[in-house]
């Protein structure tokens, strides 16, 4: 297991690493990094069109007291789960897309993780700064954005967790990317992000239907991002320390696992 210290001697490497992908994501295209906004604008516009328009699903009045947007209520959560999605998916091939260099020459095998984990940041950034511009356009924009760290810690923790076993299970059993594409889209439903959750029931033949959706570690992102940024509420202590709790068992074991099969996993390369 590679210690913080020895993360920081390489982290020259590790930054080289995020700015590789940042560019080899966009080569030979025309709009180049234009398309890490058309890309989540575009989503945008067919989620609020097929839920908010032809459903005609309702968002609570905002923290103004004047604004009820669908669209920026739905951006709101968006943002979260992009992150955490596209950080769980570049992480499958993080590992593997290293192999060469970790054959070469020595560096922490965590290093591709880390860097297509920042990557990923860098692209949080931009939505980000977005929501905070609409907010500010619509005149629902509160100090309680400035909590944002308080969400964003934990989020990037348990993503870095979940795709530190996303990347090794991948070299190992290359069938790992289709099952977690399968559940990265059950979680996407099974998460409050185009409905809000109380349409779902208490009860469903018998079982907590609802206690059963507030298991998804991603409601509780979506919630704080919503109560921050939209419903302009700090959320409660025992939220927050949840959402904490959550994330370092996360990353605690994403991170023991990774150093547990990472030798064999750079064999395999």
């Amino acid at each position: 297991m590679s210690t913080p210290a020895q993360l920081w001697q390489y982290r020259t490497l590790i930054s080289n690493l995020t700015r590789r992908d940042l560019k080899a994501k966009y080569r030979k295209s025309i709009l180049g990094q234009l398309w890490s906004l058309v890309s989540p604008a575009s989503t945008l516009a067919i989620y609020t069109l097929i839920f908010g328009v032809v459903f005609k699903t309702q968002a609570p009045l905002a923290g103004n007291g004047t604004t009820t947007s669908f669209a920026l209520y739905l951006f709101t959560a968006l943002v979260i789960w992009n992150f955490f999605s596209a950080g769980v998916n570049a992480s499958i091939d993080g590992l593997q897309g290293a192999g060469p260099l970790l054959n070469k020459i020595y560096f922490p095998p965590e290093g591709p993780v880390l860097a297509v984990i920042a990557g990923v940041l860098v692209q949080l950034g931009f939505e980000f700064a977005i929501l905070v511009l609409i907010n500010a356009i619509v005149g629902n924009l509160s100090w309680t954005f400035l909590l944002f760290p308080l969400l964003l810690i934990p989020l990037v923790a348990f993503t870095l967790g979940f795709g530190m076993i996303a990347s090794i299970l991948n070299i190992f059993y290359r069938d790992v990317r289709y099952l977690i594409g399968i559940v990265l889209q059950l979680l996407f439903y099974m998460t409050p992000i185009v409905y809000q959750i109380e349409m779902i029931p208490e009860e469903f033949h018998g079982f907590p239907a609802r206690d059963i959706f507030a298991l998804n570690p991603i409601v509780e992102f979506v919630d704080t991002a919503r109560s921050l940024f939209y419903l302009h509420e700090v959320p409660s202590a025992f939220d927050i320390a949840y959402m904490w709790a959550i994330s370092a068992a996360m990353l605690g074991v994403g991170w023991w696992y990774f150093a547990r099969r990472a030798a064999q996993a750079v064999e395999e390369l």
